[in-house]
């Protein structure tokens, strides 16, 4: 059970509820929040996030990335703590619980009148556990032709933000795009970090990652982009639906984010480059959090 909860990298959670937090607040803003509904969505990225954890110890295990070259923690296949047998039976296992979690959010959020919308985002699970399971698994794993960004974008940050929105308010608001970009690109910040230090031995694997694509230098530079951009974003969308500067809270949660920004410009080693991960992903963990309470106090 140790080596499963391992696996199962209990740290990465906080980043992937940051879109299910950020969504439910904002029903909460328009008074159409359901705790049903915010337990079900909650749980179901909660499978999401650690079946993408199994499949990516998985194939980056079997491929051979996770070598003596890695520089972040031992994963459990390049340990021998889980055979890829025994992987494989978990990741089917997580697809199936998930699946069936994420059904019963479906018809608790559109019962049975809202076929049309049902089978929408039944088709969407689906898409997000091909993408779980794409990023590492297979020939054609995207994560090693570099777009892995992209998916880590749509998934964490749109579609989580806009998606569980959606569950409640059966309608899509365009500014709340501005919020759902910003935890799209923090999220893809913390990947950034991730390829970042593991650039030397992707380059030896041979996992083409963005940060392998465009170098350490344009690396860093894409890195800022990324953090700056998320905090524009969401302040361009409380200045439009500005209420009350308690609706700027959330700036709290930046101050960790621009001390890290200036530990990546000074930085000449990778392995150092690895408590930056929980710092961003708890960063924004925070800001979900301060973002709704803005809301609510």
């Amino acid at each position: 059970m140790k080596h499963w909860i391992e696996a199962a990298r209990l740290r990465t959670l906080p980043l992937s509820l940051s879109g299910i937090i950020v969504g439910s607040f904002l029903a909460v803003s328009k008074g159409m929040f359901r705790w049903d509904i915010c337990v079900l969505a909650l749980l179901t990225t909660v499978g999401f996030q650690v079946l993408s954890n199994f499949a990516n110890d998985y194939g980056d295990g079997v491929k051979g990335t996770d070598n003596e070259n890695r520089v972040g923690p031992q994963r459990a296949l390049q340990s021998g703590a889980i055979s890829p047998q025994k992987m494989l039976k978990g990741i089917y296992l997580t697809i199936f619980i998930t699946l069936f979690i994420a059904i019963g959010l479906i018809y608790t959020s559109f019962g049975s009148e809202n076929f049309v919308l049902s089978i929408i985002f039944f088709f969407l699970g689906l898409a997000s556990i091909g993408a779980a399971i794409k990023y590492t698994m297979g020939k054609r794993a995207y994560g090693y032709s570099g777009f892995g960004d992209v998916f880590v974008f749509l998934f964490f940050g749109l579609l989580g933000v806009i998606g569980c929105e959606f569950l409640y308010t059966k309608q899509i608001d365009v500014l709340s795009f501005l919020p759902a970009i910003s935890v799209g690109l923090f999220s893809v910040a913390v990947l950034n970090l991730n390829n970042m230090r593991d650039r030397a031995s992707d380059i030896l694997s041979k996992k083409n990652t963005l940060v392998v694509k465009l170098g350490a230098k344009k690396a860093k530079l894409y890195h800022y982009f990324l953090i700056v951009g998320g905090i524009v974003s969401v302040t361009i969308y409380t200045l439009i639906d500005f209420s009350s500067y308690k609706e700027f809270l959330f700036l709290l949660a930046f101050v960790p984010m621009v001390k890290h920004i200036k530990t990546v410009v000074c930085n000449k080693e990778a392995v150092l480059l690895d408590p930056e991960l929980k710092k961003v992903a708890l960063s924004t963990f925070l800001f979900a959090i301060l973002f709704g309470l803005g809301f609510i106090i």
